[in-house]
């Protein structure tokens, strides 16, 4: 049985050791802003920025819909939000140790929503 890989390759090497420092940021709400507009030209930035506004969104979906009495309250805000908080996590992680990491479920959502 073939290992699937969730880790994408591509940039050169000078390119992520410049964006790793901001990188990320990306997934800590909206400061993937910073990284955002301090290096728009490298991959390595854009790559973590489109997953961070993904995260940003589904923060903000479960919010409203956690609004709803009982059944948002007690199940739908806090399983959402300590899965958006596991894939916070691993995503600093892996920007901060230069690595591509597409997330499950919204990876490629993000790379195939945002052109930028």
């Amino acid at each position: 049985m073939e290992e699937r890989k969730n880790e994408v390759v591509s940039g050169s090497s000078d390119e992520i050791e410049k964006g790793k420092g901001l990188a990320w940021l990306s997934y800590i709400g909206i400061l993937w802003l910073v990284p955002l507009l301090a290096m728009k030209e490298n991959n390595f930035c854009k790559f973590h920025v489109k997953q961070g506004i993904i995260l940003t969104i589904w923060f903000f979906v479960i919010g409203i819909v956690g609004s709803i009495p009982f059944i948002g309250w007690f199940i739908i805000l806090p399983i959402g939000t300590i899965f958006g908080l596991i894939l916070a996590i691993i995503g600093i992680i892996n920007a901060a140790q230069g690595k591509y990491w597409q997330m499950p479920l919204f990876g490629k959502l993000a790379q195939n929503w945002f052109k930028f």
